[in-house]
């Protein structure tokens, strides 16, 4: 089905010449950070990729997030990807983004090892990050503010509907989006807003001292990680109840470490210190499991959240009409980047679900950020039940990193999607070559 009508032209004169791959990897495993019940020892790594172009000094960044090994082969498939990038001109591509979209994701030999799933989605995802880099950079303007400037119908053209039409089509999209539009003063006030942020989550294996620094910093919510032993989750869920007390929320993730049966019996005994939510109870991929463990811990007054690794829009829209969660998580390379995520958001709209956005990692605070803005200010109006996650962990080798104050993200400013690291860090973590490395070998 073909996007609405009137949708500006926008002007890029620039064809991009070159696209750079890069592995980069942390080390993060030597002191188990971002450890779960799941991933016992990640490295925190990004296929990276770094666009030029003929006619401007412009780069555009981006990447997909990854645990380490298989980051090579992540790399390997952007480098499959270049045919559809190399001698395109971006104005080209970004007049009719959502077609581009479907050609990267369709080509008939490279889908059958991942249709819109698997490394080839996650590929997708580091290059059409790379391009709203480019594009932001060269409207001058955060990603966030580019999109919150577009009309409806921009918007909607921006994505490929085929596979949701059941559920929403470009016309029901326009109409949403519109409805936000209706009242000009509401919009510029949401606007002006922004620069507070939504609220944020302090995420991690709190301990009792990392709770106070946190609750001194502003934060008002947290997140505690579960799924090993019952027991040590209970006791870690009461040391955190007796700092922050039962005015703050309390979220749990169990990292798809359950069965069905186990999230249900283990969630019930976690009851009484009144988590929020249960993230990740079983396979990211079991729709069904997922609304069983939603009906049943109801009971308890507990929500189901997932979607940090849900592969593709089709099941997000699976999700959302089984009503299988209560919150909608998007991750900001999970899936095939801006445009597919633009789609989850619409869709979630619709349904009323709330998005509260996974991040941390390296990178992804960066880039869901802007996500997340652009959510409050054009789809939802409102920060009700709605958060970003946050985790203090590898900011520090980006060019604009993310901004926290008094426990809220402050909008970036600076044109482009965050996304850029810096040129050092570049060279001293690419697997095999950066001194990060090779001094270890």
């Amino acid at each position: 089905m073909a996007p609405p009508s009137g949708k500006r032209v926008w002007k890029a004169p620039f064809t991009i010449s070159k696209m750079e791959v890069k592995d980069v990897r942390f080390p993060t495993s030597k002191g188990k950070h971002g450890s779960d019940a799941m991933h016992k020892d990640p490295d925190y790594s990004a296929a990276y990729v770094v666009l030029h172009a003929e006619g401007t000094e412009l780069k555009g960044h981006g990447f997909t997030f990854t645990l380490g090994q298989g980051t090579d082969i992540v790399t390997t498939a952007v480098r499959g990807l270049e045919q559809f990038v190399v001698g395109r001109r971006l104005e080209n591509i970004y007049n009719a983004f959502g077609a581009y979209w479907r050609e990267l994701t369709s080509h008939s030999q490279l889908r059958w090892i991942g249709p819109e799933k698997g490394v080839i989605h996650l590929a997708t995802a580091a290059v059409i990050n790379a391009l709203w880099d480019f594009w932001a950079k060269i409207e001058g303007k955060p990603v966030w503010e580019l999109l919150s400037c577009m009309s409806p119908e921009e918007i909607v053209s921006l994505i490929d509907f085929r596979y949701l039409t059941d559920t929403i089509t470009p016309e029901e999209a326009v109409e949403l989006l519109r409805s936000k539009w209706s009242d000009e003063e509401a919009r510029k006030k949401r606007s002006e807003f922004v620069p507070l942020g939504p609220c944020s989550i302090l995420s991690s294996l709190l301990s009792s001292s990392r709770c106070l620094e946190a609750l001194k910093a502003g934060f008002t919510r947290f997140k505690v990680k579960v799924g090993q032993n019952v027991e040590d989750d209970r006791r870690r869920c009461a040391a955190i109840r007796d700092i922050i007390g039962y005015d703050k929320p309390l979220m749990t993730d169990a990292n798809q470490v359950w069965d069905v049966k186990e999230a249900i019996t283990h969630m019930a005994q976690l009851a009484e210190y009144k988590p929020l939510f249960i993230e990740e109870p079983t396979s990211p991929d079991d729709i069904h499991a997922h609304l069983t463990i939603r009906k049943a811990l109801s009971a308890y007054g507990i929500k189901v959240a997932t979607g940090e690794q849900c592969c593709n829009r089709v099941m997000f829209k699976q999700f959302l009409e089984a009503r299988a969660f209560d919150v909608c998580q998007i991750d900001s390379c999970r899936i095939g980047g801006v445009n597919e995520i633009l789609s989850v958001i619409l869709m979630a709209g619709k349904f009323g679900v709330p998005v509260c956005p996974h991040a941390g990692g390296v990178g992804l605070c960066e880039l869901v950020q802007h996500l997340a803005m652009f959510d409050f200010v054009a789809v939802s109006g409102t920060l009700e039940n709605r958060f970003i996650e946050f985790v203090d962990h590898l900011h520090e080798h980006f060019l604009d990193p993310v901004n926290i104050t008094n426990g809220h993200y402050i909008a970036p400013t600076l044109p482009g999607y965050s996304a850029e690291m810096k040129p050092q860090s570049l060279d001293d973590y690419e697997y095999g070559k950066g001194c990060m490395w090779t001094t270890q070998q």
